[in-house]
């Protein structure tokens, strides 16, 4: 749609604006048995791109949904995760040019396996993990090339700037 604003020096102009759902990431973090930091991460048909791209676990908040509730919703959804520990990493506007919309990101650490996967009707798929140093060592390229997955990295560096064994 298009919509109208001032500016703050007091210029009216016409712009196009996108009415966008608030979304969620999800970064699922474990330890292997042989100690290796990992993410649990999706393979996805992205219709936008028309490829199969490899980001972590996300989707659309719901009208009147609170934001983890999503996140918990979409792991579960999407990855048959449940339960670990949440940390709310942030949030911020994915394209304030012209969307006008919220991005909110979790990491949840040490999620069990409790069921399928409940995808909707045209989502495809495919649930894998993958060494976190493999996903930072790639990032901005090929399969991870989505640009929501480099502000949940970002996120994600930044909590482990805190928490060091996120890294090891």
């Amino acid at each position: 749609c298009t919509v109208k604003r001032e500016s703050s020096d007091g210029r009216i102009a016409t712009f196009i604006e996108v009415d966008a759902p608030l979304w969620v990431t999800v970064i699922p973090w474990f330890r292997d048995k042989s100690g290796v930091a990992r993410f649990v991460m999706v393979d996805q048909f992205r219709h936008g791109s028309a490829t199969i791209t490899r980001e972590f676990p996300a989707g659309v908040v719901e009208k009147g949904e609170d934001p983890l509730v999503a996140a918990l919703r979409e792991l579960k959804e999407e990855a048959g995760l449940e339960g670990g520990t949440v940390t709310a990493l942030g949030n911020v506007s994915p394209n304030s040019a012209f969307m006008n919309n919220r991005s909110y990101f979790y990491l949840v650490e040490q999620a069990s396996h409790t069921s399928g996967q409940e995808l909707d009707e045209n989502e495809q798929l495919d649930v894998l993990s993958v060494p976190v140093a493999d996903v930072l060592r790639d990032l901005g390229t090929g399969i991870y090339d989505n640009g929501i997955m480099c502000i949940a990295l970002f996120f994600f560096l930044r909590e482990a700037g805190k928490r060091p064994y996120l890294m090891q």
